[in-house]
């Protein structure tokens, strides 16, 4: 398993970009290789993207989300991944600090040498930059989803 965490400082209030990173369906606008996200209900969300060159799709399941704070992950088949994205007020300038840690599981030689390559690392900064613009831009959410998901409460 692989880890990575990176982190960017975006120029927006936290819950701008809180209610921003909840709507999972505009992730290909700036999340490199990304084709798809579809959310199916609360807590699952259906993946498509191309990987070292591969299509792979996926099912993932929010465990936690605590709005304003942070957003917990983990895929449920296909494409071994796991992470949180956390966010941070900065008190005395406004400005919000968004955190991503990520664990997944490289599968075939590619994403082998991808990882070794540090790809993915890369790849997760340069999507928390394209996310940086794209909520910087627009100045406000495209929308927003206030609700609780518990850990350790059954998915539906």
């Amino acid at each position: 398993m692989s880890t990575i965490e990176k982190s960017v400082t975006v120029d927006v209030p936290l819950r701008t970009a809180y209610d921003q990173w909840t709507q999972f369906e505009t992730f290909p606008q700036f999340m490199d290789g990304v084709e798809e996200v579809r959310q199916l209900d609360d807590k699952h969300l259906h993946w498509k993207a191309s990987i070292a060159g591969v299509t792979r799709e996926w099912d993932a399941e929010i465990v936690d989300q605590t709005p304003d704070e942070r957003i917990t992950w983990r895929s449920l088949d296909g494409t071994k991944n796991d992470g949180t994205v956390s966010f941070a007020q900065n008190a005395t300038d406004g400005t919000t600090r968004v955190t991503l840690r990520m664990e997944f599981e490289p599968e075939g030689i590619v994403e082998k040498a991808g990882d070794a390559l540090s790809i993915v690392e890369h790849r997760a900064s340069g999507d928390l930059e394209r996310f940086k613009k794209f909520i910087e831009e627009r100045g406000s959410e495209t929308g927003g989803w206030r609700g609780e998901v518990n850990p350790g409460f059954p998915s539906n």
